[in-house]
């Protein structure tokens, strides 16, 4: 395993590989690693002849200075971790390499990047589809891995790469739970023992809402209702928003059909912010 931190090494690298025919997959990553990760690597390295995994805390995708500092960094623990799964390479620039003096171009999807997420965070997905194109020019992957939980994210970066021409294939991995049911995320650190506990509740409505769907509930709004009295039955949550939408095009659905639909959640427990979803008709 070697790690790179020069972006013309990096490119260097996977030309060289790709003219080998070597089939090379990639697993983007803010590093703080944690299983929703390692199952993507796992994936990707079932799949893949050659598995790179980026570890680059994006400073264009966070609204708040005070949450990028606070961001963890450990670069060596995320190596010492990855070293067990034989992974080749990991890149780690710094942020000029990313963004070079004067960097004065970003990319923009339309419409995906407004609502849920978006509008929460404005600008998110700006930083999100920025970094991306520039990691996929760098590398030209032939397979991508994102994981389920960030589902908007991947619904953004779906339409990025069509729109764009990117050769690579986006792979879904499945949201990855602790015990509890609450999805893994590096954010959980910052939850106390007790709002972690309660944090538990998310997943519960949207398992119940899951429940009442395959019961024959199609009322888009009955289903948003089901999900928020149950969190709001728990007085640590304060629900930002749920959201019963399209799961392509997040638009929100007033009856469930046949598509893909996502019922989407983002809660806070005490400072942290906690996302979440849940597919319904998910497609083969």
């Amino acid at each position: 395993m070697e790690i790179i931190n020069r972006r013309a090494r990096m490119s260097s690298l996977t030309r060289k590989l790709r003219r080998e025919n070597k089939t090379i997959g990639f697993v983007p990553t803010m590093g703080a690693l944690h299983a929703g990760h390692l199952s993507l690597v796992e994936e990707a390295r079932q799949m893949c002849d050659i598995v790179i995994v980026s570890i680059f805390v994006n400073p264009a995708q966070f609204n708040e200075p005070k949450d990028l500092e606070k961001y963890p960094r450990d670069l060596t623990a995320d190596a010492a971790l990855l070293s067990e799964y034989q992974i080749d390479y990991i890149y780690a620039p710094e942020t000029s390499e990313i963004y070079g003096e004067g960097f004065s171009t970003y990319v923009y999807v339309e419409n995906l990047t407004e609502t849920l997420e978006g509008a929460s965070r404005p600008g998110h997905f700006r930083g999100v589809a920025t970094v991306i194109t520039i990691l996929f020019n760098t590398m030209r992957p032939d397979y991508a891995f994102f994981g389920q939980k960030d589902a908007q994210q991947v619904a953004v970066i779906k339409r990025l790469t069509r729109d764009l021409g990117f050769d690579t294939e986006i792979v879904v991995g499945r949201t990855i739970r602790e015990e509890s049911g609450l999805a893994m995320s590096s954010r959980n650190t910052h939850l106390s023992a007790e709002e972690r506990s309660k944090a538990s509740i998310i997943y519960q409505a949207l398992r119940r809402a899951k429940i009442a769907a395959k019961e024959g509930e199609r009322n888009a709004v009955r289903l948003a209702e089901i999900v928020r009295e149950k969190i709001e039955s728990e007085s640590f949550a304060q629900l930002d928003y749920v959201a019963v939408v399209d799961g392509e095009t997040l638009e929100p659905v007033e009856k469930i059909g046949e598509n893909a639909v996502l019922i989407a959640v983002a809660v806070r427990f005490g400072n942290v912010r906690l996302i979440d979803n849940t597919i319904l008709n998910r497609q083969p």
